[in-house]
């Protein structure tokens, strides 16, 4: 009977064991904190820039000064002088005497209407922002006559203290955040809970890097503006002279169109006459041969089987 009554013990035990709840489905203490920070807190927005916070909410902070305006400024310039490549030159060591640099530069030759070779360049250089006019004036200071010589120009603004002020706010709040992943990270016990926040937490580090570089990008082309020069050689805008006569306007542009018009049909002649005839003769004339050899052997079999019927048909008679 005893043993029966202690069988019956341990066989209640490992029942009343089995219905209980697994401690290992148990949240650890870090999770079960922020949980509970998590019903206390209001819901708030979380920063748009990449990924979502499973296991924590952090409060977006809208309290940001009032910024000044951010205004990106570029001008361009189509200029003509007498030597583009001493410009080019004058306009680089001007950039770094205001305290700018030169992003691109670029020589090249061209062909004017009249078919000579003139050469051609393109610089744009970064400016201090607040000397941007000065540089664009010394710049039109290089030609001879600004009234004819300054082809185009042109000054552009672009206001973007809204998009600025959204990336400063993402980046507090990004960095919030990190801080609090930090501190959850040195409470966190379980090694599934060390994982969950090391990986938000690298995350969140990509998004502080990603904002950071943007707003760097806004900082950097608000403080030195770009200014773009085309820089074309005289020879390239030279008059049109008929006889001692330089038409202008309207008259110039018909009679370079028509002369244009003239020089392309000139083009298309000589190409007709040195490259597609002898071309054509080139692949015809073997065409041609072998055309009259089949076609002689066509006749020739045609006049043999011409030749053996009327002997068949006589012999058919008889």
């Amino acid at each position: 009977m005893k043993r029966i009554g202690f069988l019956s013990i341990i066989i209640l035990i490992f029942l009343v064991a089995s219905c209980a709840p697994s401690r290992a489905s148990a949240p650890s203490p870090v999770v079960e904190k922020v949980i509970m920070e998590n019903a206390a807190a209001p819901a708030a927005p979380l920063p748009p820039a990449g990924g979502e916070y499973s296991e924590q909410n952090i409060a977006v902070d809208t309290s940001i000064p009032e910024a000044e305006r951010i205004v990106i400024k570029n001008g361009s310039l189509s200029i003509v002088v007498a030597d583009p490549p001493e410009t080019m030159a004058k306009i680089s060591s001007m950039a770094e005497e205001m305290g700018g640099f030169v992003v691109t530069s670029e020589m090249y030759k061209t062909r004017t209407d009249q078919g000579v070779e003139v050469p051609e360049a393109n610089i744009t250089i970064r400016i201090p922002a607040a000397r941007m006019i000065e540089a664009m004036d010394r710049i039109k200071a290089m030609v001879k006559n600004p009234d004819i010589d300054i082809l185009s120009e042109n000054v552009s603004g672009q206001d973007v203290t809204k998009e600025y002020t959204d990336l400063q706010s993402r980046l507090k709040n990004l960095e919030n955040a990190r801080q609090r992943l930090e501190k959850i990270m040195e409470e966190a016990v379980k090694t599934e809970d060390v994982l969950n926040v090391y990986n938000e937490l690298t995350r969140v580090t990509e998004q502080i890097e990603v904002i950071k570089g943007q707003i760097k990008y806004y900082d950097e082309s608000a403080a030195y503006s770009a200014i773009t020069v085309n820089i074309r050689s005289l020879e390239s805008i030279a008059p049109l002279t008929i006889g001692g006569w330089k038409p202008q306007g309207v008259a110039r542009n018909a009679l370079q169109a028509l002369i244009n018009m003239l020089k392309f049909l000139g083009s298309v002649t000589i190409w007709v006459v040195l490259f597609f005839i002898p071309l054509a003769l080139i692949l015809l004339i073997p065409l041609y041969i072998l055309y009259r050899i089949i076609r002689h052997f066509v006749r020739k079999q045609k006049s043999a089987k011409a030749s053996k019927e009327p002997k068949e048909t006589s012999k058919k008679e008889e």
